[in-house]
């Protein structure tokens, strides 16, 4: 392709709203144009990028007995009511009515669709297993559209599902499919981290997320930092990363000391009552009041409160805590004054002593006695509180479980030798293994040898396209412009030339950019009549891995200038051994990914 021939206009400025460095340097290359918010057009080096992409996802699947069809983007409501995400999903739907006032919504997902396709046509056990995949456009009506492709209302995104006879088939699919997502992220020339993740509303009983790390990433995970020999690669989501203590405030563990009440005026917080006692705010235990209705039926609006006592210094991690219910969504926490009515003091006099609602305490806290809480009584607290005396006798303690945030220093939960480092990541790819959740609602079963019925077990496996050309430029990127990924480049080499009114000049142009053609490498050539200076900039915000450099002046002394792009090295490199060199570059700029170290 050549400059002069494409519709391809990069921008000097990012637009207002470009945030993070990808956004910025995706619109200032010209791979994507704003229409509205969250919905983009994708130009042509972006497409290219995008087909490589698919490409790659289409060949590792195929090769594991995948296979690719096309579902719609609109969808009835009636598939979606059948599991009750038409009101679980919300307005994260977009929701319309048709002429005949039939209610529909696009695609968010398509769980409901492909057990739809799937359950007319299985009816026997020997009609399973079945592995189906999709790469299609999606639509999610985020509240705040942001960071481009990142975070965008439309979106493409590779989907497929897996369907069993039983929970050991479903979980060697759902292995396959981890296989091949490491083999695709493996081909992309990415760092990145295969973490334990939490279902969310998709749901599913085992989930894990393929992270690419980068410092603008949403999520934040917890890395295991051992690089030993075994070279520990557990990582986790902070939503379910498992809390190992790692805290030496000293416990308590003397006998129970007679409980007593005492004033404390005006110690709403934490850190104040630490203050006043001497104690650390590790020491101290709080009590904090949330609601356990689940909220998907808006005609139960009772309060259903719980409790939660953890160590002072530490946070409540709500999706633990949403996964300990059984809860779709995480709980809200009480109002001020929903705690008066449950307690009947102010938050931050509040404890579980005499308290008549579910208690549940953090396992951080196991073995504490004699500690300090609420009295639920405003301005007062009560000290030697003992678990067994004072809060375990009123019936309402529900156990020790783990639902703090865990932190960077924590203990790792596998090796136990290596400790959490807090990395940033994107999540571009997710697995899960479903069971029944879709089957049993919409009645997708089969009969078994014996003549039984059983509805289907089912995995679920996505990977968002875009998202993670989005995620690879903001993990590869410099002050000057994008590093592509060789594999995802849009092209392999950029072919600058100096003087396009030269005669020789082109006809040298074009003799190495059939060669390097013919041997299978995308040439991109910039023809324009523009100052060498515009030119080098823009090949450094587009990001080809190779940039080949020929004018006039180069020519006379029979050499070719050579820059590979991750690391601007350049060389002077004779005209007819260029395309050797070329060559030889590229072949060795696979830049191999890994599940990068801590």
């Amino acid at each position: 392709m050549r400059w002069s021939k494409s519709h391809l206009h990069t921008l000097r400025d990012a637009p207002a709203d470009a945030e993070i460095p990808s956004h910025k340097l995706l619109s200032r290359g010209g791979y994507i144009r704003k229409v509205a918010p969250g919905i983009y057009t994708y130009g042509n080096l972006m497409l290219r990028s995008l087909r490589k992409l698919e490409r790659i996802i289409r060949e590792e699947l195929d090769k594991r007995g995948a296979q690719e069809l096309l579902m719609p983007m609109v969808h009835p409501a009636e598939l979606w009511q059948e599991t009750n995400r038409w009101k679980e999903m919300g307005d994260g739907l977009l929701k319309f009515k048709n002429r005949n006032a039939h209610e529909f919504c696009l695609g968010a997902t398509h769980e409901e669709v492909i057990t739809d396709y799937v359950r007319k046509d299985v009816k026997s056990y020997r009609d399973l297993p079945v592995n189906l995949y999709q790469i299609q456009t999606k639509y999610r009506d985020e509240i705040r559209p942001r960071f481009g492709l990142m975070r965008g209302r439309e979106f493409i995104m590779k989907d497929a599902y897996s369907f069993d006879v039983d929970p050991p088939a479903a979980l060697k699919s759902y292995q396959l499919m981890y296989d091949a997502y490491q083999a695709i992220f493996d081909r992309l020339g990415l760092h990145y981290r295969i973490v334990e993740a939490d279902a969310g509303n998709i749901g599913g009983s085992q989930t894990h997320e393929f992270q690419v790390l980068a410092e603008a990433g949403e999520d934040h995970l917890m890395v295991c930092d051992d690089q030993g020999q075994t070279q520990c690669q557990f990582a986790a989501n902070i939503e379910v990363a498992p809390a190992r203590d790692s805290q030496t405030a000293s416990v308590d563990a003397s006998s129970a000391l007679p409980l007593e009440k005492f004033a404390t005026p005006g110690l709403k917080t934490i850190a104040a009552l630490a203050k006043s006692t001497g104690l650390k705010e590790s020491q101290l235990v709080k009590t904090m009041f949330f609601s356990s209705n689940p909220g998907t039926d808006p005609q139960n609006k009772a309060l259903m409160p719980i409790a939660v006592c953890l160590r002072g210094d530490d946070e409540v991690n709500p999706v633990k805590l949403k996964n300990a219910l059984g809860l779709t969504n995480p709980p809200l926490l009480l109002t001020d004054e929903e705690v008066r009515q449950v307690t009947g003091a102010s938050p931050g006099s509040c404890g579980p002593v005499g308290l008549k609602i579910p208690i549940y305490f953090d396992h951080a806290l196991e073995g504490r006695q004699n500690f300090i809480v609420g009295a639920n009584e405003d301005d007062f607290h009560l000290k030697n509180v003992n678990l067994d005396r004072d809060v375990k006798t009123a019936g309402q303690f529900k156990g020790f479980k783990d639902l703090r945030l865990a932190r960077a220093g924590d203990q790792c939960p596998r090796c136990g030798k290596g400790r959490y480092v807090s990395k940033r990541g994107i999540e571009v790819g997710h697995v899960f293994y479903l069971g029944t959740k879709y089957s049993k609602a919409m009645n997708a079963s089969f009969l078994a040898q014996d003549g039984s019925s059983h509805p289907i077990e089912m995995g679920c496996y996505g990977i968002g396209v875009t998202r993670t050309l989005q995620a690879a430029v903001e993990q590869s990127h410099d002050a000057d412009g994008i590093i592509w990924p060789r594999a995802i480049a849009p092209f392999d080499v950029a072919l600058v030339v100096l003087d396009p009114d030269d005669d020789e000049v082109m006809q040298n142009a074009s003799i190495v950019e059939r060669e390097l053609q013919s041997r299978g490498f995308d040439t991109f050539m910039d023809d324009r009549a523009e100052r060498p200076g515009v030119k080098f900039k823009d090949a450094d915000l587009l990001g080809f891995p190779l940039r080949l450099t020929i004018g006039g002046r180069g020519l006379k002394e029979g050499i070719v200038e050579v820059v590979t792009r991750h690391d601007k090295k350049m060389e002077k490199v004779p005209l007819e051994q260029v395309v050797d060199h070329a060559t030889r570059c590229l072949q060795h700029s696979g830049q191999k990914s890994s599940r990068a170290p801590a």
